[in-house]
């Protein structure tokens, strides 16, 4: 289990260093996005930090992940943008569910591998 949870986690954060190093630095054109995808990238443009953000917080979940440190925490921040994703990917760019898949399912597994880390914040 440990040695998957390693594996898993150091793919997920290549994949996020990747996303978000290669968005800072331009490193690859934009594809070409058409219907409800275009119009969905639009908004998170127009809003002027979304996006920013969203790949800042990437950066910093990618080098935990790589580095080994804060793992708990970031398995919980990185939640809600793997959450996002996997919606985005299902609902309006159905092309890229198999990478979306691997980050909320492998998510998924690293929140269950540290379980016990979580269980408090599910009580009352």
């Amino acid at each position: 289990m440990k040695i998957a949870t390693i594996i898993i986690r150091s793919l997920i954060g290549l994949l996020l260093l990747f996303a978000s190093i290669s968005y800072f630095l331009n490193l690859f054109p934009e594809p070409p996005l058409a219907g409800n995808m275009k119009i969905f990238n639009d908004g998170l443009k127009a809003s002027g930090y979304l996006i920013p953000l969203v790949k800042t917080i990437e950066l910093i979940c990618g080098l935990s992940f790589i580095i080994g440190k804060f793992n708990k925490l970031t398995f919980i921040l990185l939640m809600p943008i793997s959450v996002n994703i996997i919606c985005t990917h299902i609902f309006l760019a159905p092309e890229g569910i198999p990478v979306a898949a691997f980050l909320f399912l492998g998510n998924i597994f690293l929140l269950y591998t540290k379980w016990n880390s979580y269980k408090g914040l599910f009580t009352a």
